[in-house]
């Protein structure tokens, strides 16, 4: 997302941390004899076809499990605590904003409740290392119901990578969708350009005129799209007006190239589109500000079917890019590649430091180069806000190595580069 951390649409106009597109995958399941656990991240809706068995009864579109039996005749029911578990690591850590648990078509065999926990395992762990991890609930043990998408809303302001759902006592779940905030890890980023826009480094598609056909998250998606449908398509104007989409990038940057691709629209394509751009960096409200607004890309010829690029001037830095298409129509893929700014890194580090666990946090300080005693007492400062927050907090650091505090301060200069102030 922009500098702005507050978003405020529902929590479904999030990115699908969850979603295979952007490498979530299932690590590992107790159980799934009558239905693959990997069903739960299907990007489309579930479906349900009548008398469609297989060797294990009917065929679901969703995980699910066999029917859980107590330890003896006298004992035929499981107890309170026998319960079955997926654990899923999402395709792009962050923070989640919420969760839907979509029990779609499972009618008489849905779970009876669930819940969703989840937890930071830093780097490439196995699934018995995830298994063994803290988790946090994020959604407490609910009552669930049949046939219907269960939306929680989620507070916790923790970066996590991993989520894990619970169901008492079994049953099947047709999909599970985790919506959030991409915050990447800075030190990933820095020295590279990348695509400022796409969702996997945190690029959303939060305002457009129009979605009728299909939706603008589709712009900004990992990947080439494959047929229209998983692009951008608007309704036919009737109007004198025009589309448009806006996307807050990753981080405050230079864009450097744009690509405006119209494949698999032939028919349909727009005429004619150009990019504007707004700097947020300072405070501004893109959707407040319309004189904020200035050219990336003048009104430029689009060809139907037909993948765009362009070199740009990056003299500006931008927060927001609106892309206006003329007069409607239907647009693959916008592709924005450029670099941080100082300013936009520094923002992106302190969101990505504010939402680490107090462990990892203090990690990333110790590998900075500052001591155990440093790394604690800034992470406990948190959260630090902003650059003046960050440096303010630094500054308070109590010299460790003498009066004049040189190695004190040769460490504090590494925490400084760490978060960008």
């Amino acid at each position: 997302m922009s500098d702005s951390q507050t978003p405020s649409a529902p929590f479904t106009e999030l990115v699908n941390l969850a979603s295979r597109l952007l490498g979530a995958g299932v690590v590992a399941t107790n159980e799934d004899t009558f239905a693959d656990a990997e069903n739960l991240l299907v990007a489309k809706p579930a479906e349900f076809r009548p008398h469609t068995f297989g060797h294990k009864g009917q065929i679901m579109d969703g995980w699910e499990s066999k029917r859980r039996r107590g330890i003896s005749a006298e004992q035929p029911h499981p107890t309170d605590e026998d319960h079955d578990w997926t654990l899923v690591r999402l395709g792009a850590a962050g923070r989640i904003h919420g969760v839907i648990v979509d029990t779609a078509h499972f009618t008489g065999n849905y779970p009876e409740s669930g819940s969703v926990q989840a937890a930071s395992i830093p780097g490439h762990p196995s699934p018995a290392e995830v298994e063994a991890a803290e988790w946090t609930d994020i959604v407490p043990r609910t009552a669930l119901k049949g046939d219907t998408a269960h939306e929680f809303a989620v507070t916790d302001p923790t970066r996590y990578t991993h989520v894990r759902l619970n169901i008492w006592p079994d049953g099947g779940v047709a999909r599970l969708r985790v919506h959030g905030e991409v915050l990447p890890d800075p030190r990933d980023l820095d020295g590279l350009t990348f695509d400022l826009a796409a969702q996997e480094f945190g690029g959303v598609a939060e305002a457009a005129s129009d979605r009728y056909f299909s939706s603008p998250h589709n712009l900004n998606a990992p990947g080439r799209a494959t047929v229209m449908g998983e692009g951008w398509e608007t309704r036919r104007r009737r109007d004198k007006a025009n589309d448009w989409v806006q996307i807050a990038l990753a981080g405050g940057g230079e864009v450097l190239a744009a690509e405006v691709d119209t494949t698999h629209f032939v028919a349909n394509a727009p005429g004619w589109a150009d990019l504007v751009g707004y700097d947020a960096t300072s405070g501004g409200d893109p959707d407040g500000d319309p004189e904020g607004w200035f050219p990336i890309l003048p009104r430029t010829r689009l060809q139907p079917d037909t993948r765009h690029t362009y070199r740009l001037d990056a003299d500006r830095p931008v927060t927001h890019v609106r892309m206006n298409v003329y007069p409607d129509g239907g647009v693959a893929r916008l592709r924005l590649t450029g670099r941080l700014t100082a300013a936009g890194r520094a923002a992106l580090a302190l969101r990505w430091f504010d939402a680490l666990p107090a462990a990892e946090a203090e990690l990333a300080l110790a590998d900075a180069g500052l001591t155990g005693a440093e790394a604690a007492a800034l992470t406990a400062a948190r959260p630090l806000g902003d650059p003046a927050g960050a440096r303010a907090a630094l500054a308070g650091l109590r010299p460790a190595d003498g009066p004049d505090g040189t190695e004190t301060a040769r460490r504090t200069a590494a925490g400084w580069r760490l978060l960008g102030v």
